[in-house]
């Protein structure tokens, strides 16, 4: 449906988690339809069949690294593409019903992931208190407020929805954490660049080839292209044998990152695009894309094409 805004979104659920809470923040998902989905397979599944538009998956948390499994799916089946990313802070919040004080707290419900940050809070406020594993933040909440469990640790959208008070918010040992969630869809034109931009590759290497991921890497950075993240998840065919995700900036439509990728596809067993979008912009922060360095902007290249063209003319100015 190249061109059709998306209207039908799926999430990695249940609803009252972070997937939901980062979702929402889209404009164009908060008009549409939103289902949660049980694991990040199923959701994007489900992008496949024509039963959803776009999915909204994790991609990597700044605590906890990459998210393993979606970078599995996106690099194998059919292909999907990355339209847009989401970053979004991770704040947990301590919630529990209506009246209930911090002293009377005996079990808090968590995700694993949310009690191992939130160690040091829970150590110094809550030392007695058992922690409940739980399968998400989502459950957490819900947990909570059938009276399963006298708190929880969750999200702040999760403590809304089962209408949960909130005893203790930003309770994380890492303030600054954030997780970066991706928007995927079914290939189609990529949105246009901005000029502020990332592009998503998994990338297959000659692996009986000395050196082959220095020519992957030599490829970006002699044309300048920045590489923001570099991830290697194990093939399945057999030990040694491993994918590359890599983002860099830029868009598929730049000259010098076109000209970037004709060369992957020159060095590399194989290349599959998962997509180009434009980077997560806080708005508070008031963020600019970085400049590329002398010679290696689109400008440049330009310059230098109209330079060669002349001298294929007979002119030598």
């Amino acid at each position: 449906m190249p061109g059709t805004p998306p209207t039908r979104f799926v999430f990695l659920g249940p609803e009252g988690t972070f997937a939901e809470q980062a979702l929402r923040s889209i404009p164009a998902a908060e008009r549409g339809t939103r289902t949660p989905a049980r694991n990040v397979g199923e959701a994007l599944d489900s992008v496949r069949a024509g039963d959803a538009d776009a999915a909204l998956v994790p991609l990597e948390n700044s605590i906890g690294g990459a998210v393993g499994v979606t970078l599995d799916e996106m690099a194998e089946g059919e292909p999907l593409v990355i339209t847009r990313e989401v970053i979004l802070s991770v704040e947990f919040v301590l919630a529990a019903r209506p009246d209930t004080p911090l002293p009377s707290i005996r079990t808090v419900a968590a995700h694993p992931q949310a009690s191992t940050q939130c160690r040091g809070w829970l150590r110094d406020h809550l030392p007695d208190a058992v922690v409940v594993d739980v399968l998400s933040n989502g459950a957490a909440a819900a947990g909570a407020g059938r009276g399963e469990y006298d708190a929880a640790i969750c999200a702040p959208i999760g403590a809304t929805r089962h209408r949960l008070t909130t005893l203790a918010d930003k309770i994380a040992d890492h303030p600054d954490a954030v997780t970066r969630f991706a928007l995927v869809s079914r290939p189609g034109p990529p949105p246009p660049p901005t000029g502020d931009d990332l592009t998503s590759l998994a990338v297959y290497i000659a692996h009986d080839r000395v050196g082959a991921l220095l020519s992957v890497l030599m490829e970006l950075a002699v044309r300048g292209v920045n590489l923001t993240r570099i991830e290697s998840r194990p093939t399945g065919e057999a030990l040694g044998r491993y994918v590359f995700f890599l983002d860099c900036t830029g868009h598929v439509a730049d000259v010098r990152l076109g000209e970037a990728l004709q060369g992957l596809r020159r060095v590399c067993a194989d290349v599959r695009f998962l997509g180009s979008y434009p980077r997560h912009r806080w708005a508070e922060a008031g963020e600019r894309p970085v400049p590329a360095p002398a010679g290696l902007s689109d400008v440049d290249y330009a310059d230098a094409a109209a330079w060669l063209t002349r001298l294929r003319t007979g002119e030598l100015t």
